[in-house]
């Protein structure tokens, strides 16, 4: 970590209004869970028990499927699937988008434990479309959607395109599979319920601790052909631990909370994005957000952009980013989620944060203008 980065991330730590996310991801995440708890708690063993059974009877019927099946990350339920799908059809291949994050934060997982062959469809600057499946010159057991596309800033296709995306994949024998990590957050816009969008799908995972703010933890949901083999594939993960309560607890409760908060993130991250792009030199993708997330990006290299960040930290309390990264176009980028916080924020003081963020970046390109 280099020392400017030490201090953008040191500058958020310290500031009055974070501007993102839910705010504690501390011990504090379970307490909250535990106290609210209302009787006895029984722990699980081994994927059984009074806590983990009907905590994944109540994921089935949310998600419209016959079963659901708690593992303790995505990154297990998510490669298991496809291992799944696969095996089921006789061929290692399996498609999905360039940015999914099995090609680019799991290590080769699906290539090096499941000798998988993934097929990369789709442009690298947009979500898979039915047109990308067309243009398939190799047969495939799977195809998986992320909804929203995190590393392009939350897009999300029409809904119209998951309709004929997935009769498509039906229609030639293709499972299709939803990286649902966010699906939560996709609700608002597409106007349909879980089991709407994932009646589209063969099988569904879903997170925990994403927009919901659970400790960690995920569910696989499907049919029995997925499910009962899925527990088998995570005893062999490892994924199997003695007891998994405080995820399920901690999933339970803040289910129950921030569900119904969804829309009004959406809508928080829609005006927050439109303070962003009145900045100098400041776009965010998409430009208005379908969900609570988006990229904001700065035609600005780190080396001038990283002193404008801390100093208006500093000056007003706000805290805009931990990181930036950079981007092949010299400019840097860092990535919003909006949560419980923004609600909160005292919305005059973030305007004027906002107007001292733009004059600073102006003084700044002024001053590279003139050297």
């Amino acid at each position: 970590m280099t020392q400017l980065t030490r201090t953008i991330t040191e500058a958020y730590e310290h500031a009055s209004f974070p501007i993102a996310g839910h705010g504690k991801r501390n011990i504090q995440v379970l307490k909250d869970a535990l106290d609210a708890y209302d009787g006895d708690i029984h722990s699980d063993k081994y994927g059984e028990g009074s806590v983990i059974e009907p905590f994944q009877e109540r994921m089935a019927r949310l998600l419209g499927k016959p079963a659901a099946v708690f593992f303790p990350s995505g990154t297990m339920a998510q490669q298991i699937a496809l291992r799944i799908w696969s095996d089921a059809a006789g061929t290692k291949k399996v498609a999905y988008h360039p940015l999914s994050h099995l090609e680019l934060h799991e290590k080769d997982g699906v290539k090096e434990l499941h000798r998988l062959e993934p097929v990369l469809i789709g442009d690298s600057t947009r979500p898979v479309e039915l047109a990308d499946l067309l243009q398939l010159e190799e047969d495939v057991a799977c195809v998986l959607l992320e909804l929203p596309q995190r590393e392009i800033g939350g897009q999300l296709p029409a809904y119209e395109e998951l309709v004929k995306m997935s009769a498509y994949c039906r229609e030639k024998g293709i499972k299709l599979h939803l990286d649902g990590a966010r699906l939560f957050e996709c609700l608002p816009y597409y106007g349909k319920t879980a089991a709407e969008i994932s009646e589209l799908f063969d099988s569904v995972y879903v997170s925990f601790y994403k927009g919901l703010g659970g400790i960690a933890g995920a569910v696989l949901a499907g049919e029995p052909e997925l499910t009962e083999p899925s527990k088998i594939w995570k005893r062999r993960h490892g994924g199997d631990l003695i007891s998994l309560y405080p995820y399920i607890l901690s999933a339970e409760y803040y289910m129950e909370r921030r569900l119904p908060l969804m829309d009004r993130y959406r809508r928080d991250a829609q005006e927050l994005a439109a303070l962003f792009n009145e900045c100098h030199a400041v776009s965010t993708l998409p430009v208005v957000p379908p969900t609570n997330m988006f990229h904001v990006r700065v035609g600005m290299p780190k080396e001038r952009l990283g002193p404008v960040i801390v100093a208006v930290t500093e000056e007003t309390g706000f805290g805009f980013t931990p990181y930036l990264r950079e981007d092949k176009d010299g400019g840097c980028a860092f990535e919003i989620s909006i949560g419980d916080r923004y609600a909160e924020l005292p919305k005059d003081r973030l305007r004027e944060a906002f107007r001292v963020l733009d004059r600073r970046l102006k003084a700044s390109a002024s001053d590279s203008f003139n050297l």
